[in-house]
């Protein structure tokens, strides 16, 4: 990232501003959320923005941040700041990456595709959904030479498994990101009181629908019963169905593949019986460097390195899987140590904007993921207002690492931050 990129940031929005212009996403994260909850219908919102249960665990992951306390150091020439890491052998600009976040369909038409665009734009990595709206390798060819992951969820089909991995590989992704936490959908209150499950509606599938193997099992699969006469909500379902699904709309309204391909979605998708004797299996199938995220115990840190993996992602989802469960950020810390230097540990869940990033990085983390708000950008204005987003998070980390004393990602260490009632003498 070029020195004083925050400020050049902050100049273009108040010079807009002279000339009557106003960002079309919002700089405050609250806000932010709000603009797109009048925009998204209420199905597409409660699914992007809910928790599991009472959401005590979203509310847990930002009282972890609010605990921390900044403590800036003074009369240091920070002029020039590097705000660069690296991951893997790559250089990133910047100590953040966009996180996999499914069914972006529900967000905007472009979906995933806006996303590439714009992380590829800003050289921020992007994490691709293994539940995406649209195809690995199209947004891979958007993105040109830029950095992407893959996220994956372990299906009960290993021969899927490994048709993943290697269209990963074959469209250049460079690390597997293997989601540890959603063996099994959370209680998701604001989606069963909607009765709403994008899925079943053919949505968020589009890694699935566009695979060889999947669209195989489909053809071997018999297609559901209806077990009920179809009423109008059945009907327009229906619809939905063929339009989300590859291929002429007027002839997946009169087959029954797209019904198949959502029920065996459902079907595979998940793996309960998911444990550490299948990590070698995985392992063995990718050349890539493989992440585990979902990670909030010392010691499943610690059985991760044994097994061979090469990064954490300490995360609990966004809270949208176990609540009450522990804020991710009160986890990193356990789990650093409990790995030292051997693996990168990245931190996943409740980053709202730079500072939050800052305090993740004081306390062990090499980077950070960010979700919700990208999400809601392109919720606002598509691939620019994911842009906007990024924008706003890198100026915000810029100018927080500078006022706090520091010139370079190195310089953020533990004795940046405080617990809100440490003391800060010496």
């Amino acid at each position: 990232m070029e020195a004083g990129a925050g400020r050049k940031r902050q100049i273009e929005i108040y010079v807009g501003g002279v000339r009557g212009r106003r960002p079309s996403v919002p700089a405050d994260s609250a806000k932010l959320e709000r603009f797109a909850q009048r925009v998204l219908r209420p199905e597409a919102f409660a699914y992007l923005a809910g928790g599991a249960g009472l959401e005590e665990t979203m509310r847990a992951n930002r009282e972890a941040f609010e605990r921390r306390r900044i403590v800036p150091r003074m009369l240091r020439d920070v002029s020039t700041r590097d705000t660069t890491i690296e991951l893997f052998g790559r250089t990133l600009p910047l100590p953040f990456l966009l996180a996999p976040v499914g069914v972006l369909e529900l967000a905007h038409r472009d979906a995933d595709l806006a996303v590439a665009r714009a992380a590829a734009a800003e050289g921020v990595p992007m994490i691709f959904s293994n539940q995406a709206s649209r195809p690995m390798e199209e947004c891979a060819a958007a993105m040109g030479d830029s950095p992407r992951w893959f996220q994956l969820y372990t299906s009960t089909s290993d021969e899927l498994v490994a048709s993943f991995l290697r269209r990963a590989e074959d469209c250049g992704c460079e690390a597997l990101v293997v989601t540890l936490d959603t063996t099994m959908l959370g209680w998701r209150v604001r989606d069963l009181d909607l009765t709403y499950l994008p899925f079943l509606r053919g949505k968020g599938i589009a890694q699935y629908t566009s695979d060889p193997v999947f669209r195989r099992l489909v053809e071997e699969t018999p297609p559901p019963t209806l077990e009920e006469r179809p009423n109008l909500a059945a009907l327009a379902a229906v619809v939905e169905l063929a339009r989300s699904h590859p291929g002429s709309f007027w002839r997946n309204v009169r087959s029954a593949k797209p019904r198949t391909a959502a029920r065996l979605f459902i079907e595979i998708y998940s793996r309960p019986t998911l444990t550490w004797a299948d990590l070698p299996a995985i392992r063995s199938a990718t050349s890539l460097p493989i992440l585990l995220k979902g990670i909030l115990h010392s010691e499943d840190a610690r059985l991760a390195v044994e097994a061979g993996m090469n990064g954490i992602v300490v995360s609990n989802h966004g809270g949208r899987q176990v609540d009450g469960a522990i804020a991710s950020l009160d986890a990193l810390a356990a789990v650093v140590e409990a790995v030292g230097d051997r693996v990168p540990v990245l931190l996943d869940s409740g980053v709202r904007g730079g500072a939050d990033v800052f305090k993740a990085l004081a306390l062990g983390a090499r980077a950070v993921l960010i979700g919700r708000p990208y999400t809601y950008g392109l919720a606002l204005a598509g691939e620019e207002g994911v842009r906007q987003v990024i924008r706003n998070f890198a100026a915000d980390f810029d100018l927080t690492m500078g006022l706090a004393g520091c010139r370079s990602v190195a310089e953020i260490g533990p004795d940046a931050i405080a617990d809100g009632a440490c003391s800060t003498r010496p």
